[in-house]
């Protein structure tokens, strides 16, 4: 039986070999190198994936963003059997009223229209706001707090983590990474692209503004 070469094997026409590791001070040339030729250049495997303070990789913009987007489709699910019911309330209401008008067109009677009509569609707007954020915080904060984990990074294999390895995520890192997200990815024009993209060009942790604020990073693990 023909027994394989001790050596990786050159191309042809003699040259430094490929792959296996480079050799060390005091050796042997390789085949196919001779003095006078330069040095061989070892052909390097995929560089490591990076990674984070606690020494797991960390998370690709790829898997945050589809991490984001199954947490977004159950938020909203979660908002609208909220607000489906309040909907329906509110426009039965409203046809209820019927405010008198006179030969011109104009309401008889404002006040009836402001109280009856206007106002409650007022309160149901600023209720609609609270209750959007409420639902938000007791997602992306209190039910985060517990394990570094919602639900789509649960689905994508990723943790949020302190950027100190002996630390633990607690409320108030949450509640920071929540007021960048979504408060202020919500009041600054484009703030929550600018936020969610930073991570792209941040060294070395990949970091979004939100996770900077809070002091975290997001980290891959196992599902």
């Amino acid at each position: 039986m023909t027994q394989p070469p001790p050596h990786p094997t050159s191309p042809a026409g003699g040259g430094p070999p490929i792959g296996g590791p480079p050799p060390a001070a005091g050796d042997a040339p390789p085949p196919g190198w001779a003095p006078g030729q330069p040095p061989p250049q070892w052909v390097a495997g995929p560089p490591p994936p990076v990674l984070g303070p606690g020494g797991r990789p960390l998370a690709s913009f790829g898997d945050r963003l589809l991490a984001y987007l199954i947490d977004t489709a159950v938020v909203v699910a979660a908002l609208l059997v909220v607000f489906v019911p309040l909907f329906v309330i509110f426009m039965a209401r409203i046809l209820d009223v019927n405010p008198e008008t006179n030969p011109d067109g104009t309401v008889a009677e404002p006040g009836l229209f402001v109280v009856e009509i206007l106002l409650p569609m007022l309160l149901l707007q600023a209720a609609s706001i609270v209750i959007m954020f409420g639902i938000y915080w007791l997602y992306h904060v209190e039910y985060l707090k517990r394990t570094g984990q919602t639900l789509g990074k649960k689905v994508m294999g990723l943790q949020v983590v302190p950027l100190d390895p002996t630390g633990t995520l607690d409320r108030r890192m949450a509640g920071k990474r929540y007021l960048v997200e979504f408060v202020g990815g919500s009041l600054v024009p484009a703030g929550s692209y600018v936020d969610g993209l930073w991570q792209l060009w941040d060294k070395p942790w990949q970091q979004c503004l939100h996770d900077k604020f809070a002091g975290t990073v997001v980290v891959k693990v196992s599902r």
